[in-house]
């Protein structure tokens, strides 16, 4: 009932009902309600699965390869490219009251994705010797970035931006606050930087002679 909840909301977005449901089941409305209290009931499960699915697309892509550059525009891009395939899935995430702003909801996708960027980042400045609570308010200070940019351009009628221009734009903001700081907490790291390299203390580090055999 509730992945054909989430078939009618990619049909017809944000305009649902449970009639509308019901008739995609070839279900009497009544026998939809005995499964569900109502659509508010509906509305949270619906939600939850939503996130389930993004999540399950979003969160392996921080888990990644290659240069730091080659990781957020991934990351970026993975993001981006959910929300062009199911845009009334993202609205109808987005769409929650403010009351319900709990786990299901955009703002609980941003929660779960800034929690594990704030572990991976507390790690890699541990190994730097730098105090690890610098690591969440920079983690989440990017989720917030990403999502003002996406919710602003998404809000307009008629987007002018490309979904690929939008992407090189939080490619290089978020990159400009990976570089900046880094630059002040004294962590060398760069755009090209290996991600597998940040992830190692520097005195545990080959030498780069060595990395190239």
């Amino acid at each position: 009932m509730v992945d054909a909840a989430i078939e009618v909301i990619e049909e017809h977005g944000l305009e649902i009902s449970v009639q509308l449901i019901a008739e995609h089941l070839a279900l009497p409305r009544p026998v939809v309600y005995r499964h569900v209290g109502g659509r508010a009931e509906l509305d949270a499960l619906a939600r939850r699965r939503i996130l389930e699915l993004l999540l399950a697309e979003l969160l392996p892509a921080l888990q990644p390869d290659g240069t730091l550059k080659d990781a957020v525009r991934g990351a970026v891009g993975t993001y981006l490219g959910w929300i062009d395939r199911h845009p009334n899935l993202h609205r109808f995430l987005g769409d929650a009251a403010p009351q319900d702003g709990g786990p299901a909801t955009l703002a609980g996708a941003g929660r779960e994705v800034g929690g594990q960027l704030a572990d991976m980042f507390a790690a890699t400045l541990a190994r730097f010797g730098i105090d690890p609570a610098r690591a969440r308010p920079m983690a989440f200070g990017m989720v917030g970035l990403v999502d003002g940019v996406v919710a602003s351009w998404r809000a307009e009628p008629e987007p002018v931006l490309t979904t690929e221009q939008v992407q090189g734009i939080l490619t290089e903001s978020v990159l400009s606050l990976f570089e900046g700081n880094a630059r002040s907490l004294g962590v060398p790291l760069q755009r090209d930087s290996l991600v597998a390299d940040l992830l190692i203390a520097p005195d545990a580090a080959p030498p780069p002679a060595e990395r190239l055999r």
